[in-house]
């Protein structure tokens, strides 16, 4: 176990449905951070941008930004996490892929499909919460439009860090960070939170606001909209062990169990 994670937020513009010219711009991003850290956070789809044209788009398990984002964990000995459109069993899946520095692949399904733009039709919807333990932390991965739904990320496995990547639009982005807030107040926990910036193909613009928040919902990045930024937060286990232990919030939660 490290008391100390360090984690880069790569809040960057995305080049509408082009894989290959987005792992190169991210490629170039990645090997310019200098100093050893634990985890890079990448945004949603950051190979397509947000994207509901599925059958251009996805690869597959074995595709080429899972091997790229595998020689990447192992070159920089961190893991590179990010999400992209994955095709398995004829089924689509929006899928946040956490992948180590030894070439391990943890996958996260988005439970809820956006259905303002119809994800929820194309898109198969994931049925597992997923805890990630790394290094002596227990993460919770989740995408974007999980954000509105607490019920989902409710910490109930004594999780370290709640992780969204995100393609989260200019409209609606009080609302992200409002949101990115209260996740980690109502679950003691760090909240990080990747977005992408620039415009898409459908013209929709979006502001960046990427964040990291701390168990009281104090703010830990620097103001860093609409525009390019690679940031590094060091998040302290004793921060979080210190504080669930002196104000013991979560142990007066509501008792109850979701089906899905």
């Amino acid at each position: 176990m490290q008391d100390q994670l360090k984690i880069v937020l790569i809040q960057s513009n995305l080049v509408w449905e082009n894989a290959v010219q987005n792992r190169i711009n991210f490629r170039t991003k990645i090997e310019a951070i200098s100093q050893q850290v634990d985890i890079i956070v990448l945004p949603e789809m950051f190979t397509s941008g947000f994207n509901m044209n599925a059958k251009a788009i996805a690869e597959t398990k074995e595709g080429e930004t899972v091997a790229w984002m595998q020689d990447l964990a192992k070159q920089k000995q961190a893991s590179i996490v990010g999400s992209i459109a994955v095709i398995e069993k004829s089924k689509y899946y929006n899928r946040l892929l956490f992948v180590k520095p030894n070439g391990e692949i943890i996958q996260y399904n988005k439970r809820h499909g956006f259905s303002l733009a119809g994800e929820d039709k194309i898109f198969t919807a994931g049925k597992e919460k997923v805890i990630i333990e790394y290094k002596g932390w227990k993460i919770c991965p989740q995408i974007c439009y999980d954000l509105r739904f607490p019920v989902w990320s409710r910490n109930v496995e004594e999780y370290d860090v709640l992780l969204y990547v995100a393609n989260w639009p200019k409209a609606r982005i009080a609302a992200w960070d409002a949101l990115l807030k209260a996740r980690a107040i109502e679950n003691m926990s760090y909240c990080v939170g990747v977005n992408r910036v620039g415009l898409d193909g459908n013209n929709y613009e979006y502001p960046g606001h990427s964040a990291v928040y701390n168990v009281l919902g104090e703010k830990l990045t620097l103001e860093n909209s609409n525009k390019e930024t690679t940031e590094m937060v060091i998040l302290h286990k004793m921060h979080i062990e210190k504080n669930r232990r002196h104000l013991g919030f979560l142990n007066d939660k509501d008792t109850f169990n979701l089906t899905v």
